[in-house]
């Protein structure tokens, strides 16, 4: 299952949206406006942002070159317009596709299943002789192979592919532990400490990429 962010300033679209997507596996958040959107993208990790164009206070053209600051999670654009320059400006923006309203379903939907077959999430993920490999669960430095606990592979692997955004311990027991878990802060402080030790012991330059930020979390600093 795909987890889609629908961005609207009508509950209507919002909707009617979700109603298209739910008996097609896509499991959706909706959010009522720009600032909602931003809110939830700092809680959550998300497949695929469908964008409303026309939006008060911050339009998705904003929005769209705002969340492309931290993740490249693939876009669509929805809009009413048509014109070519619209379409355009959105695309050199970042999004990564677009459909016009009304929408018609059965082209909304393969539009969405086109990008998602497009943009794979990477399997792999190289940093300065880093390679977090998910196909062969592996981490290594040069070819040197890490040993890492499963946890503490999860946990860097989130990071790598996320680079910049900055994840809160709660953020991390959720997505590592899952919401029913009681692990707490310190659990992940300590499996932190240790990823970071076995990492810098290969000689890999961690404390420049792997960043505490202070009363929050962690993030890996991009370069």
């Amino acid at each position: 299952m795909n987890k889609v962010l629908l961005v609207d300033d009508e509950k209507r679209m919002l909707d009617l949206l979700a109603l298209y997507l739910r008996p097609h596996n896509y499991v959706c958040t909706k959010a009522l406006g720009a600032k909602e959107a931003l809110s939830y993208l700092e809680e959550e990790v998300f497949d695929m942002i469908l964008l409303d164009v026309m939006m008060p206070e911050m339009n998705g053209w904003e929005l769209c070159k705002k969340i492309r600051s931290f993740t490249d999670v693939p876009i669509i654009m929805v809009t009413a317009r048509e014109q070519k320059e619209d379409i355009v400006k959105g695309l050199k923006l970042g999004a990564d596709d677009y459909i016009t309203k009304p929408i018609n379903e059965e082209e909304l939907l393969a539009r969405m299943e086109a990008l998602l077959r497009r943009i794979k999430p990477s399997r792999q993920i190289s940093v300065n002789g880093l390679l977090w490999d998910e196909e062969r669960f592996e981490l290594s430095y040069h070819k040197k192979s890490i040993k890492l606990t499963p946890k503490e592979f999860a946990l860097i692997g989130y990071l790598l592919k996320n680079p910049n955004r900055v994840f809160s311990r709660d953020q991390l027991i959720d997505l590592i532990w899952g919401h029913e878990s009681e692990t707490e802060g310190r659990t992940v402080d300590s499996h932190v400490r240790n990823l970071r030790d076995k990492i810098r012991k290969t000689g890999f330059p961690i404390d420049e990429y792997f960043s505490t930020v202070w009363g929050i979390g962690y993030k890996w600093i991009h370069k």
